[in-house]
């Protein structure tokens, strides 16, 4: 993995923090990206401190923020000349409904169509690793999910529960990551989900106690998770492995209606039109009959 760029999101706590140190130890140039300055520098100074001669940057994102988003992503273009990897890590779950500035219910925005359109925009960097180095990587980290979206109401307006919301961003993820892969299938770039199982992080303090307190009792450490997402990241085992959805390193199965491809095609449009993202900007399905 020398010589290659891989970008983080939700690099100050839990998997991703973690993950940060990992591919640092790996000889990576590591990107991770932060909400909070002041974590952020934190978690940079300590590795510097840790791992000698390590490469690591910071750029701060709120992915919930569509402007955030895209500020990051034209610094990340000027800046790197290609990106190997990219790991969608970054998500929340709040107990109230919470609502960004783009007007968007705030689990929906941070954990599904922010990185959505981080991805879609640093397609080219993700490209120009290919010709580079002979592929590149997007992962997305998400977990199971049996939750149908409604689509008339994505921004969970009319009736909102945090446990629907939080399935509904992780249902999105999984539809992302098939209509991705299956988008970019001849292209060199891989897509996949990864769950790493229930970890010890913050990421669910606003969740109701019982909740709490069975994750932290189920759960594994940060550490210890990481182990899949490095396998599928760097194994030859998944070299050629896309559009696939792992736990423990083991392919499992998503809900049958996460592979319904209308489902994906519509939330793909949708997700263009709520990020303001240009269809042509945006990469197109290989082998479609209507092109």
């Amino acid at each position: 993995m020398a010589n290659k760029i891989s970008v983080i999101t939700g690099a100050t706590s839990g998997i991703g923090r973690a993950l940060v140190f990992d591919f640092a130890r790996l000889g990576d140039t590591v990107i991770l990206v932060a909400r909070d300055k002041d974590r952020g520098q934190r978690v940079l100074k300590e590795i510097k401190a840790r791992i000698q001669d390590s490469n690591v940057d910071l750029h701060l994102c709120d992915l919930s923020i569509l402007s955030s988003v895209r500020n990051l992503a034209e610094i990340l273009k000027s800046k790197y000349k290609k990106i190997n990897l990219l790991i969608n890590n970054a998500s929340t779950h709040e107990r109230k409904r919470l609502v960004t500035v783009d007007g968007f219910e705030e689990m929906f925005a941070a954990n599904y169509l922010g990185p959505f359109l981080l991805t879609n925009l640093l397609l080219e960097s993700l490209q120009a690793a290919v010709q580079a180095d002979g592929s590149a990587q997007i992962l997305n980290i998400t977990t199971p999910s049996t939750t149908h979206l409604d689509f008339s109401d994505l921004q969970s307006e009319r009736n909102f529960n945090p446990s629907s919301a939080f399935g509904a961003s992780s249902t999105a993820n999984l539809l992302f990551t098939l209509e991705l892969a299956r988008r970019l299938e001849t292209t060199g770039i891989r897509v996949n989900a990864v769950c790493p199982g229930w970890v010890r992080s913050g990421g669910l303090k606003e969740s109701f106690l019982p909740h709490r307190i069975l994750s932290w009792l189920t759960s594994q450490s940060p550490q210890k998770a990481t182990e899949s997402v490095i396998q599928v990241a760097t194994a030859p085992d998944f070299e050629s492995t896309t559009g696939k959805f792992f736990h423990r390193d083991k392919e499992i199965q998503m809900d049958p209606y996460a592979y319904d491809r209308e489902t994906q095609q519509r939330l793909w449009e949708m997700s263009e039109q709520l990020t303001g993202l240009a269809a042509t900007k945006g990469v197109t399905p290989v082998n479609d009959p209507h092109l």
